[in-house]
């Protein structure tokens, strides 16, 4: 019995000591884990403070308003690309070709009816491109008010489509204006402040009354600016 007691007692002390030893492995193991977390989130960190430079490198690049115009007016649309605000150059180019496709198709019009003007006006009858002109099925004797007519209506085409070819120009340099003055105007204000510091807040209140009353509600409009 003496003997069984004696194993027992040996038994467990070699199990406290196994699980002593099971115990500092795991926190060792811990320990090291913890240190294989910091090492790692060091590259983290850096990669965070990368960021944040080049975010700050990127606020503080301020174009040159007048260089801004000067290559705009050269090139088109690289006002906008000295400001880096390359997402206004499909609307500055669209404009572009909007306003070069009236003036080409006014411009055309416009020569149309002058020389059909002109040849119907002249006394060669060999100059008769102002026949192309008439309706299809319609002869010179067949159209409304003959010779006369046509003539008319040529004269108030051939000065309608010259109106509108200076004014599909005019629209033109004006357009190319706007673009040198936003380009202008957005390099002045690239280092505008825009964060939600500057807000405009509406809130319910207590207006306070200097005669007696009790205070009545209204609002009051609080303007923060950094």
């Amino acid at each position: 019995m003496k003997r069984i007691v004696e194993i027992l007692i040996c038994l467990f002390l070699f199990a406290s000591v196994s699980h002593g030893q099971v115990s500092k492995a795991d926190s060792l193991f811990t320990k090291s884990d913890s240190v294989t977390q910091v090492v790692k989130k060091q590259p983290m960190g850096e990669k965070n403070q990368k960021q944040k430079n080049d975010t700050i490198t990127k606020t503080e690049y301020k174009p040159d308003p007048i260089q801004a115009v000067w290559m705009g007016a050269i090139i088109p649309g690289y006002g906008q690309i000295l400001n880096r605000s390359y997402w206004k150059l499909p609307l500055v180019y669209a404009g572009f070709l909007g306003c070069f496709y009236a003036i080409t198709w006014n411009s055309s019009r416009y020569e149309t009816y002058r020389l059909a003007y002109r040849d119907i006006t002249d006394d060669n009858a060999k100059t008769n491109s102002f026949l192309d002109i008439l309706p299809q099925g319609y002869t010179l004797e067949s159209y409304p008010g003959g010779e006369s007519g046509l003539k008319n209506n040529l004269s108030t085409a051939y000065e309608q489509s010259r109106r509108y070819r200076d004014l599909s120009i005019i629209a033109t340099v004006a357009y190319y204006g706007i673009t040198l003055l936003e380009a202008y105007v957005d390099a002045q204000l690239s280092d505008f402040d825009i964060s939600t510091d500057l807000s405009l807040h509406i809130r319910p209140t207590l207006l306070e009354n200097k005669y007696g009353v009790s205070n009545s509600p209204g609002f009051q409009l609080s303007l923060k600016l950094k």
